[in-house]
């Protein structure tokens, strides 16, 4: 197997093999037996398993908030991950793993180690933003500011470049795991109806919308009464889902005002002329790029490919050994 790239979040894990592309992405999720400490299963699989597992089984997500939650865990998921795409490992191969913007020293050593106790011969551990702004093709070395946001699971990193460095930044954890946590409360304090995590995210994918709502859309959803602990029913609307999110969006427009406000007259310039680019899931919200744009006032792009980009810009990385070495 050749040198690889791991784009390690809270929500996914991507694996990206130089010269082959982008060979794995699957959910953060590890499945263990508490008595024998086995691995039963991890991604996809694993994933299943949330919320319906016995007592002796565990269905784990060791990040939390883009940052190592659950180390022994972590390590075991991302070993199961590797064995998946190539049996013998990664000894003797330069891997590069991609941390939010802002961990602490002790945070971004654990990535590190992480990938340290799985063989590998190099490491490199990278800021997201500058990876995933060079997986979405801007010219991060050039003398001009770049803005990127990156909206994951756990955190939403955004960020302003310029000379191949960050010129500053924030990470904030409002982000796709936090807007599924707005879900659950709205329709737990509307309709005394208490959801699990995965009936959360079906809602934010199938009606998650900013634009104009189409009343008439709705979901069907099942779980459990507040009041009489019994199975229950409701419809869901875009409408709803909408005033559910909207104070979490606002959160973000919040933070990118701050990080405007902090910058340059020329930095300023540039992205007024350039826009920002929106990546991660978080990107995939119907009409979130028209909303921040009436927020701020300045252009909104979506990337062409916000779920891979992070991947993508450890391909671009592993495959220029020019660029590794200047920006890691």
């Amino acid at each position: 197997m050749k040198d690889i790239g791991i784009d390690l979040g809270t929500t996914n894990v991507l694996i990206y093999i130089k010269d082959e592309g982008v060979v794995l992405n699957e959910p953060s999720v590890i499945a263990i037996d508490t008595d024998t400490k086995e691995v039963l299963a991890v991604g996809e699989e694993a994933n299943k398993m949330v919320g319906r597992t016995p007592a002796k089984v565990n269905a784990i997500k060791p990040l939390k908030d883009g940052v190592i939650a659950d180390f022994e865990s972590a390590y075991k998921m991302i070993d199961e991950f590797i064995k998946k795409i190539n049996k013998k490992g990664i000894k003797k191969k330069t891997v590069i793993i991609c941390c939010p913007s802002n961990v602490t020293q002790v945070e971004k050593n654990a990535f590190y180690e992480l990938i340290e106790n799985i063989g590998a011969k190099k490491i490199y551990v990278e800021d997201e933003s500058i990876v995933a702004a060079l997986g979405v093709g801007l010219e991060i070395n050039e003398a001009e500011g770049c803005m990127i946001i990156d909206i994951g699971g756990g955190t939403t990193d955004i960020a302003i470049i310029s000379l191949g460095s960050i010129v500053t930044s924030n990470s904030i954890k409002t982000a796709g795991n936090s807007f599924n946590e707005s879900i659950i409360d709205y329709i737990k304090e509307k309709y005394d109806l208490l959801i699990g995590e995965k009936t959360a995210e079906e809602i934010k994918i199938k009606l998650a919308n900013l634009n104009d709502i189409d009343k008439d859309n709705y979901l069907e959803i099942k779980g459990r009464c507040i009041k009489d602990g019994m199975p229950k029913t409701i419809n869901i609307t875009e409408e709803e889902v909408q005033e559910a999110l909207i104070p979490e969006i606002d959160k973000i427009t919040v933070e990118i005002k701050k990080i405007l406000e902090n910058n340059t007259p020329e930095l300023s310039s540039d992205i007024v002329d350039k826009g920002l680019i929106i990546t991660g899931g978080g990107a995939l919200i119907k009409g979130i790029g028209n909303y921040i744009h009436n927020k701020i006032k300045i252009p909104v792009f979506i990337a062409s490919n916000p779920l891979t980009c992070i991947a993508e810009g450890c391909g671009l990385l592993l495959n220029n050994s020019k660029i590794l070495n200047k920006n890691c």
